[in-house]
């Protein structure tokens, strides 16, 4: 994420940019540990609107945030590929030792069923745009995926009910956020709530 981060600082806005633990943590932890923390830098900078740009299981993690806590001055979300109806890859793999190993508990949640932490959250009651990809060269997972597909998500299950605008770009899964076009589709949303056509 940091071609983007550049960017979104070179626009002017105050960046809160941190990995974490996605190997060894549930969404559950994850989500409110590590979205509180960038609240609270946004909180020292004394920003006035917070707006929230993520890719795969960031998105996820918003969502389940905003399930049970209010930010008040919440403004705009982007979410690039995330897998908010679960990915099939995650129902395939789930039980096996080496997606195990590699996705650690966060990647056992992200299956497309109704029990599903993806399945089972309720709308977001927030201006959303989300961007996903069409374009992969991956040949292990993509046979997987019904219709077109970034690698690990499905544009379908890219979607939400409530989302404000959807975009599909010719990206992978790995590399959309490094993308130039997305990198300014992002800002534009920012700024005007839709994506530029």
């Amino acid at each position: 994420m940091k071609r983007l981060e550049r960017s979104l600082v070179k626009a002017n806005y105050i960046v809160w940019n941190n990995s974490y633990p996605s190997r060894s943590e549930r969404i559950e932890k994850l989500a409110v540990e590590h979205i509180q923390k960038g609240l609270s830098f946004c909180n020292k900078a004394e920003a006035k609107t917070i707006h929230f740009v993520t890719h795969s299981l960031g998105g996820i993690m918003v969502r389940y945030y905003l399930q049970d806590h209010k930010i008040e001055n919440l403004g705009k979300i982007v979410m690039l590929s995330p897998p908010n109806k679960g990915s099939e890859v995650a129902d395939f793999l789930k039980d096996r030792y080496l997606y195990k190993l590699i996705m650690g508990p966060a990647g056992q949640q992200l299956g497309t069923g109704p029990d599903s932490l993806p399945g089972s959250m309720r709308t977001t009651d927030a201006r959303i745009g989300i961007i996903t990809g069409n374009k992969t060269l991956d040949p292990w997972f993509s046979p997987l995926i019904p219709g077109p597909d970034d690698g690990k998500v499905s544009v379908e299950n890219a979607k939400l009910q409530e989302m404000s605008d959807f975009l599909v770009v010719e990206s992978s899964h790995a590399f959309i956020m490094k993308n130039t076009l997305v990198i300014n589709q992002v800002k534009y949303f920012l700024k005007h709530g839709f994506f530029e056509r």
